[in-house]
């Protein structure tokens, strides 16, 4: 049976262990135990729409039936509330330390092997001479591999927003329950999502901050009581709206470790590459790193995922060389195309036919119920900011 060692055991490379286990040896390379994960700080938000969990159920993946169903997505712009979208599925958001604790004593009962251990460039040499293949899914610390740069697609060379999420209790869900997103012009953004997590059902508040702006308001913070008590003033301030629904005795992170303070650079590598005779194949934030401005990240993993378990399926019995490795990136490439341009435009300043069309959505639902769809299929999105009408639907 042919050899497969995945880096990394998030989004990306848990999906394709589950993926990948029936028809190959696999083996996953990761730095942190179980224990440690479900123990550790959180990683991000993250939302699965309804596609990524639908591939999740087909490669049979734990779900966790405690997590809030997410019908809808509302927006406002500023202080103004504009339009509540339905989304054509659920959706659900489950703390990631759960989800990855879980998947890993489920795919070891299952037979898929775990090394222990930090991979590091230099590490190469030997997983090309022990494994026939190697999938980079390093995440954001990544890549471990040398991918090169798509240049069309990475046009930033400094973070666009800085990423503050919290994981909070004592916060009123929107009615109906969904995600809440408020734009701030020039300022940055707030998301409100529902989720669980091992101390129950929270509310991640997550601010996408222009920085040196007035959201930016982090700087020096040092611990869960801090972060906290800053994430507070700044809501009171900034979010009359959320603010009214918070119960600021009861306002708490759901434990010292449930914030996150980062910042993205967006950049996108091509997929593959050889290494002394072995194809290396890279997989989610690892070479497809976009600002989470979109909530695209774990499933654009997904996505990739299961185009590049379909590419290997296709060639389990033919060299896997560069050719793979290509085919590979073709089949993957108009959809992260899709999901890069338009989170990188999220960033900017909105283009004048779409902030029309987000005030029309005020007034018609079926517009809103449309917004609400770029955030299930992204590639919706990208023929609205781009008006490219006549493209055909991608594979999902």
């Amino acid at each position: 049976m042919r050899t497969i060692g995945i880096i990394g055991s998030g989004t990306a490379g848990l999906q394709l262990a589950y993926a990948l286990k029936d028809d190959f040896d696999v083996t996953v390379l990761h730095h942190e135990e179980p224990d440690e994960v479900r123990s550790g700080r959180v990683r991000s938000t993250q939302v699965h729409f309804q596609p990524t969990l639908a591939r999740e159920r087909r490669v049979q993946m734990p779900a966790n039936s405690d997590a809030p169903q997410i019908r809808t997505i509302h927006f406002q712009l500023g202080g103004q509330k504009l339009f509540t979208g339905q989304l054509t599925g659920i959706a659900t958001s489950t703390d990631q330390r759960i989800r990855f604790a879980d998947a890993m004593e489920d795919l070891a009962k299952d037979g898929v092997r775990f090394r222990h251990g930090r991979i590091a460039a230099g590490d190469l040499d030997a997983l090309a001479a022990s494994f026939d293949l190697i999938i980079d899914a390093a995440g954001k610390s990544g890549p471990v591999a040398s991918f090169p740069v798509d240049e069309s697609l990475t046009p930033f060379r400094t973070p666009q927003r800085k990423c503050i999420v919290g994981y909070f209790s004592g916060i009123r869900p929107v009615e109906p329950e969904g995600i809440s997103i408020t734009v701030m012009p020039g300022t940055g953004e707030m998301f409100e999502i529902p989720a669980v997590t091992s101390n129950g059902r929270a509310t991640i508040l997550f601010i996408e901050a222009v920085p040196g702006g007035a959201l930016d308001a982090f700087v020096g913070v040092k611990g869960p009581d801090a972060f906290a008590e800053r994430m507070l003033g700044v809501v009171e301030e900034h979010l009359p709206e959320i603010a009214g629904r918070i119960d600021s005795a009861k306002f708490a992170l759901i434990d010292d470790n449930a914030y996150l303070l980062t910042a993205v650079t967006p950049a996108v590598h091509r997929p593959y590459v050889m290494h002394n005779g072995t194809l290396i194949l890279g997989c989610g934030d690892s070479v497809f790193l976009a600002d989470p401005i979109t909530g695209q990240g774990c499933n654009t993993a997904s996505y990739a995922a299961e185009q590049l378990y379909e590419t290997l399926l296709a060639h389990a019995d033919a060299d896997w060389d560069e050719s793979v490795g290509s085919e590979y990136w073709n089949r993957t490439q108009p959809y992260i195309k899709a999901v890069t341009e338009w989170t990188n435009a999220m960033t900017q300043p909105l283009p004048g036919h779409i902030a029309e069309l987000l005030m029309q959505a005020a007034a018609d639902q079926n517009t809103a119920d449309r917004i609400a769809h770029w955030f299930e299929d992204p590639t919706q999105a990208y023929r609205s900011f781009f008006e490219q009408h006549n493209s055909q639907p991608f594979p999902r």
